[in-house]
């Protein structure tokens, strides 16, 4: 499966509670507002960088772009919407709210 993330744990707890509950292995993708959450110092920063050893983890680049991010957490992989469709096709997707 494929969990979203579209807040920023900021504003959300969305993050925290997936991290709680994600069966290994299965990616995440940040978008929207959750691409914070993949920003090198985000308050939840050790908590994704924990998360990577069970998780693939990827950040849309137009959503990177549009909010000015400028560093993202080494080892997320920021996607274009082909690599979003790709993931699409390829899982199930479980939008996280």
């Amino acid at each position: 499966m494929l969990f979203t993330v579209n807040d920023s744990s900021i504003t959300s707890n969305s993050l925290a509670s997936l991290l709680r509950i994600i069966p290994s292995g299965d990616p995440i993708l940040f978008y929207e507002d959750g691409v914070y959450n993949a920003m090198s110092g985000a308050r939840d920063a050790q908590k994704v960088i924990d998360a990577m050893v069970s998780h693939p983890i990827y950040a849309l680049d137009a959503d990177v772009e549009a909010r000015g991010i400028k560093k993202i957490i080494a080892g997320i992989k920021v996607i274009n919407y082909d690599g979003f469709v790709e993931l699409v096709e390829n899982h199930e997707v479980i939008p996280w709210l």
